[in-house]
């Protein structure tokens, strides 16, 4: 058996956070955050991934995904992330106009939302970035 197959074995793995017997945050296979955190590569890896799965998402409501320009895929993307697939889909107007390739309208109907108001800077970025489009 490999160091590897031992420490799994004996720590298990899990793919949420928890707190461990003595009460460190940890996930994966015992990895302590509390102590360790994360490294960079960590970091970047899951948010590669984070984004990957945002783009496939999108994919399922954009059928003209390849065809949107792309910072206005970076806003989309950057709302996927943060709202989730089932919030995301809500915004029926913006993701109507972005299907017609009205990028300002698009950018209006995510500005005019309680997420706007929630998100604050995030939204006036991704409003200023749209409304160029």
């Amino acid at each position: 058996m490999t160091a590897k197959e031992l420490i799994t074995k004996h720590e298990g793995k899990k793919l949420y956070a928890y707190r461990d017997i003595v009460g460190k945050l940890t996930i994966g296979v015992g990895h302590n955050l509390d102590d360790s955190g994360l490294s960079n590569a960590a970091v970047e890896f899951i948010l590669n991934e984070d984004i990957a799965n945002a783009v496939g998402e999108l994919k399922d409501v954009f059928e003209e995904w390849d065809g949107i320009p792309e910072q206005v895929q970076a806003v989309m993307i950057d709302m996927m992330f943060n709202l989730g697939y089932s919030r995301f889909n809500k915004f029926k107007n913006m993701i109507a106009a972005v299907r017609a390739g009205d990028y300002k309208l698009a950018a209006k109907e995510a500005k005019d939302s309680k997420w706007c108001k929630q998100v604050g800077i995030r939204c006036e970025e991704n409003y200023n970035i749209m409304i160029n489009a």
